[in-house]
């Protein structure tokens, strides 16, 4: 894989993939590049045609957690941990692949650059 950026969601507290969640990417300043849900792959998979998107520059992505855990069945207090995250990131070489693996529960979230 070569260029671009790919996203995969999984929700650690179930051990599964966090299949429906809404996902957007935008290009700091607000542009909108791919917005979407998550497959049952884990992967946000409207991102695979956007690799020509992506030059150097600081992206954001927003994952809309709480409306997943709620969608889910989970009771979350009325004011959520986590409603939407907004994960911001640097990309300086738009040759190579940026891969961003979120592990997350309603409580908290790791992430980090992958080279998938």
């Amino acid at each position: 894989m070569n260029g671009g950026v790919s996203i995969h969601v999984v929700d650690v507290a179930s051990g599964k993939v966090a299949e429906g969640m809404a996902v957007r990417v935008l290009r700091l300043g607000g542009e909108l590049l791919c917005q979407g849900r998550i497959g049952g792959n884990g992967l946000l998979n409207e991102l695979e045609q956007q690799a020509a998107s992506f030059g150097q520059g600081i992206y954001q992505v927003e994952l809309d957690v709480a409306a997943f855990y709620r969608e889910q069945g989970q009771g979350l207090p009325g004011l959520p941990f986590l409603d939407v995250l907004v994960y911001r990131f640097g990309l300086d070489d738009p040759r190579q692949h940026y891969h961003l693996p979120f592990k997350l529960t309603a409580w908290g979230v790791s992430c980090f650059r992958g080279g998938a």
